[in-house]
C-alpha cells in the first residue's frame, strides 16, 4: 500500500498502574479486565466514527478525522470506565491526543503528531485527558469550550514552546483543581531516548524498553566481566521523560557527566542528563574494565 499523507486526530488511551493489576489478580485475571476494557474502548472508538490502530500491551492507538470526534471519544471513554467497571474493577485511564500530519501505510501512521500524542497519553495522570493547541485550534465552538490550558511545553518536531490542554469530562467539575494562570508550568518535552552502549553492545531505552539492567548474570541486558561487578549491579528506568540510574550494588557505580564532573552513585539514583561516561565498581581512571556510555538519542521516546 502507497505511503499517504493526511491529517488525522492520533489518540493514545492506557491504563493506569496495569502492572498493579497483574500483581493483584494474577496474569490471567488481570488480562481479562485488560481485555475487557480495550473492548469498551473499541466499542467507543467506532461510535465516534474512529479506527483502532493497533492495541500495545494495555493501551490503545486510534485514529479520527476530525478533532472534534477524538475529545469526544475521549471523554466517553473515561465515562465508560468508570460507570462501567470492566471486570469489576475500579480502574483509570490516561489519554493524550494530537491533531496534526501523519504519515499513513499499511493501516499504521506514523510522524510526530503520533509522538506528541503518545508523549501526552504519558505525562497525562490517572483520569486525565491531554492534548494540545493545535488540536484546540481544530475544535468547534462546542468542544473548545470542554478545554482549558494547563501547561506549556515543546513537543516533538516543533522548537517553539505551545500550550497543553486538558479536557473536561467530569460531570462535576466542582472537585477539579483550580489553574493558576499566573505561574508559568513548563514541562519537559519528549528530548528522545537514550542510547547505552557497552563495547559492541547498543541497547535503546524508551517507552517499549523502559528499563535496562547491567551486571555480571547473564540475564542481564548488559553483561559485565568485572569481578567489581554485582550480579545485577544496575538499572537504567525511563520515567515519563526522564532517565534515572539506580544502583543496585556492593562497590557502587561511578559516572561521568558532560560537565567532566564524576559521580558515586551507591545505592541510590541519579538523573541522567545529555550523555556521559558509566563504570563498574571503580573508577575510569583507576582502569576499569567495563566503559558504558549513552547519550539521548534524537528519536521519540515513544514512538520509533
Amino acid at each position: 500500500m502507497a505511503r499517504v499523507n493526511e491529517n488525522l486526530a492520533v489518540l493514545f488511551a492506557d491504563i493506569t498502574d496495569s502492572n498493579k493489576l497483574y500483581g493483584t489478580l494474577g496474569d490471567d485475571a488481570a488480562r481479562a479486565v485488560v481485555d475487557a476494557c480495550l473492548s469498551l474502548v473499541g466499542e467507543v472508538v467506532a461510535r465516534f466514527n474512529g479506527r483502532i490502530i493497533k492495541t500495545i500491551g494495555d493501551e490503545a492507538m486510534c485514529a479520527f478525522r476530525r478533532a472534534d470526534d477524538a475529545v469526544a471519544a475521549a471523554a466517553e471513554m473515561q465515562s465508560m470506565v468508570e460507570e462501567r467497571r470492566p471486570g469489576n474493577v475500579d480502574l483509570k485511564m490516561h489519554i493524550g491526543l494530537h491533531f496534526g500530519s501523519v504519515l499513513s501505510e499499511d493501516g499504521d501512521v506514523f510522524g510526530d503528531t503520533v509522538n506528541s500524542a503518545a508523549y501526552l497519553c504519558a505525562v497525562a495522570v490517572a483520569g486525565q485527558i491531554l492534548t494540545t493547541e493545535v488540536t484546540e485550534r481544530n475544535l468547534t465552538p462546542e468542544f473548545k469550550s470542554r478545554v482549558r490550558p494547563v501547561f506549556k511545553t515543546v513537543l516533538k518536531g516543533s522548537t517553539q514552546e505551545s500550550t497543553v490542554y486538558q479536557v473536561l469530562w467530569q460531570k462535576d467539575v466542582g472537585d477539579l483543581t483550580d489553574v493558576n494562570t499566573h505561574v508559568q508550568k513548563t514541562i519537559p518535552g519528549d528530548e528522545g531516548s537514550l542510547l547505552v552502549v557497552h563495547y559492541e553492545n547498543k541497547v535503546r531505552v524508551d517507552h517499549a524498553r523502559a528499563m535496562l539492567t547491567a551486571g555480571r548474570a547473564a540475564d542481564c541486558d548488559l553483561v559485565v566481566s568485572s569481578k567489581l561487578a554485582s550480579r545485577k549491579h544496575f538499572s537504567i528506568r525511563l520515567l515519563r521523560t526522564h532517565f534515572y540510574l539506580l544502583d543496585h550494588s556492593l562497590n557502587g557505580t561511578f559516572v561521568t557527566l558532560d560537565s567532566g564532573e564524576e559521580v558515586h552513585v551507591l545505592r541510590s539514583e541519579l538523573l541522567l542528563e545529555g550523555s556521559g561516561r558509566i563504570t563498574i565498581g571503580t573508577r575510569y581512571e583507576e582502569g576499569a574494565a567495563d566503559v558504558i556510555t549513552y547519550t539521548r538519542d534524537r528519536r521519540s521516546i515513544y514512538r520509533p
